[in-house]
C-alpha cells in the first residue's frame, strides 16, 4: 500500500482529469512490482462508482495482447519475425511485408481498413477483408517509416489463427489471458461494464457510442478489460512474465524497433508496445481509443512502477499523460529503495579477467556480474559499452548497449591467462596499443614518444 499522503495526490490527479475532461467515469490504478497498490475511481456507472471489476473496452492495447501469442510463436520455432507475411498467409497483395514489420507499424500498410470506419460499423471475415485491400493500400514502401497500421493487426489475428488452428480470440484467451489470472478480459462486454459515450463539445449532455463485433479487424482493438486485469498485463509488461513469455522475449518486445518521426523523439513502438520518454522515464506499455473509450497501460521497468486508466468517453481525456503522471507521482512521493548490495555468488575463475583494459588508447573497465555475465564499459563513464552473457569457451554475448548481439572472446597466452579481448574485431589490451597482440594496422615500432615530430625517418 502506499502513503496516505500519496494516494490523496494521485487521487487528486485522477479527480482534476475526470472533471476537465468531462469524462461520465474514470477509473485508474498503480502498480508496484506485480501487484495494484492503489485504485480510484470517479463518476458512475449505471448510478454508482466503477469498481476495479468494471469492464472498458481497452481498444489497441488489444494489439499487445495480440502480439505476444505472436511472439510465442516465434520462440517456439512456428515462424520468424523475419519471414514474409505470404510464408504463412499466402494470397495478400502485399505478402513481402515481414512479421516484424506488422508488429511494429513499419510495414507501410494503410492505417485503417477501406470501405466505412471500422470503430463504427460491424466488421466482415477476413475473405472480406483482405478482398477490400488492394496494391494502393500500401501507403509506404515497408520498413521506411513508422505509420501506425490498424490493418496489420487484423492481418496479425489472421496469421494467429492459421498457426494455431483457432481463433485470434481463442488463442489469446488460452495462451495469454489464463495462464496470466486475468479471467475478466472478454472480446465482448460481459458482466458489470461502462457504456460508451460521447460528450458533447459545447454542452453537457451525453451521446452513446455504437459497440459490436469488429470481425476480422477485431485483434486491432475488441477487447474489454478491468483494472485488477490490466494491472496483471502491466506487471507482464515490466517482466513478471509468469510463464506466458521469456522475460528476454518480453524484454526485446519493448525495444524502439521505429520512432515517430511526426514529432520531437519522445516516442516509438517496439514489437507489439509504445515507448515513451515522459518525466524523464522510458515507459512501455500501450493507450487505446474506441469510439466511447480510452485507455492506458504503462510501466517504467526500471523501477517496476506502472499504471493504468480507462474512462468511457470518445475524447477529452489525456489518457497516457495521466498515467505517465501517476506512475512518476508513485515513484517521486515514495522512491523504490534499491535492494541492499550483498555478495554475489560469481564464478572465481572469471576474475583474472576484471580490471583495467584498453581499446586503443581508451580506457575500459571490465566487471563480472552473476550468472557469469561480464560488464565492459569505459572507465569515465561515457561511451560504448555492453553486457554479456557466457556462450561458453571463452566466449560471451553482448546483450545491450552497442555491442548488443556481438561476441567477446578471450584470448590467452602460452600459460592460459587472459591476454587480450577480441569485440567484433576491436581488441582490447591490458595497456594501450600492447604491441605483443594482434593489433589491427600494428603498433608503431618506436612506441609512445613525446613528441609530435617522432623520430627521424633518416
Amino acid at each position: 500500500m502506499l502513503l496516505p499522503t500519496t494516494e490523496f495526490a494521485l487521487l487528486r490527479r485522477v479527480a482534476t482529469e475526470q472533471v476537465s475532461g468531462r469524462a461520465p467515469s474514470l477509473v485508474a490504478g498503480v502498480i508496484r512490482h506485480g501487484e495494484l497498490v492503489w485504485s480510484a475511481a470517479r463518476g458512475k456507472v449505471d448510478d454508482s462508482a466503477p469498481d476495479n471489476l468494471t469492464q472498458y473496452r481497452i481498444g489497441s492495447i488489444t494489439k499487445s495482447i495480440v502480439a505476444a501469442v505472436v511472439m510465442r510463436l516465434r520462440d517456439e520455432g512456428r515462424l520468424a519475425l523475419n519471414d514474409p507475411l505470404e510464408k504463412h498467409v499466402p494470397g495478400t497483395s502485399f505478402g513481402s511485408v515481414t512479421i516484424a514489420q506488422l508488429l511494429s507499424h513499419s510495414s507501410g500498410l494503410t492505417s485503417e481498413s477501406p470501405g466505412a470506419w471500422w470503430e463504427r460499423t460491424p466488421g466482415g471475415d477476413w475473405a472480406q477483408l483482405n478482398a477490400s485491400l488492394g496494391p494502393d493500400e500500401l501507403k509506404h514502401r515497408a520498413g521506411r517509416r513508422f505509420h501506425y497500421s490498424n490493418v496489420g493487426y487484423g492481418v496479425l489475428g489472421e496469421l494467429v489463427a492459421r498457426l494455431r488452428g483457432e481463433s485470434w480470440l481463442d488463442a489469446v484467451r488460452d495462451e495469454v489471458l489464463r495462464p496470466l489470472g486475468m479471467s475478466h478480459t472478454t472480446g465482448r462486454p460481459s458482466g458489470r461494464h461502462a457504456t460508451g459515450y460521447a460528450v458533447h463539445p459545447f454542452a453537457d449532455v451525453l451521446l452513446p457510442e455504437p459497440e459490436h463485433d469488429a470481425g476480422a479487424m477485431a485483434p486491432a482493438g475488441q477487447l474489454w478489460s478491468c483494472v485488477e486485469d490490466l494491472a496483471r498485463w502491466t506487471a507482464f509488461v515490466g517482466g513478471d512474465t509468469g510463464e506466458v513469455l521469456h522475460p528476454d522475449t518480453v524484454a526485446e518486445m519493448r525495444e524502439a524497433a521505429v520512432i515517430d518521426d511526426s514529432g520531437p523523439w519522445t516516442s516509438g513502438y517496439g514489437l507489439g508496445f509504445q515507448v515513451v520518454q515522459v518525466n524523464g522515464k522510458r515507459l512501455a506499455g500501450h493507450s487505446g481509443s474506441m469510439p466511447g473509450f480510452l485507455a492506458s497501460t504503462m510501466i517504467d521497468p526500471a523501477t517496476g512502477t506502472g499504471a493504468v486508466a480507462f474512462a468511457n468517453t470518445t475524447a477529452g481525456i489525456g489518457i497516457l499523460s495521466l498515467v505517465a503522471d501517476l506512475v512518476s507521482m508513485a515513484d517521486d512521493y515514495e522512491p523504490v529503495l534499491p535492494a541492499e548490495w550483498e555478495p554475489a555468488a560469481i564464478d572465481t575463475a572469471l576474475l583474472d579477467l576484471t580490471g583495467l583494459w584498453h581499446w586503443g588508447p581508451t580506457p575500459y573497465h571490465l566487471r563480472v556480474l552473476p550468472n557469469g555475465w561480464l560488464d565492459l564499459n569505459p572507465a569515465t563513464g561515457g561511451g560504448r559499452g555492453s553486457r554479456f552473457r557466457p556462450l561458453g569457451d571463452d566466449r560471451w554475448l553482448g546483450l545491450d548497449g552497442y555491442y548488443a548481439g556481438e561476441t567477446l572472446t578471450v584470448a590467452r597466452d602460452a600459460e592460459g591467462r587472459p591476454h587480450h579481448l577480441d569485440l567484433a574485431t576491436f581488441l582490447f589490451t591490458r595497456t594501450p596499443y600492447d604491441p605483443s597482440a594482434p593489433v589491427p594496422g600494428g603498433v608503431d615500432e618506436h612506441g609512445w614518444r613525446p613528441s609530435a615530430s617522432g623520430p627521424s625517418e633518416a
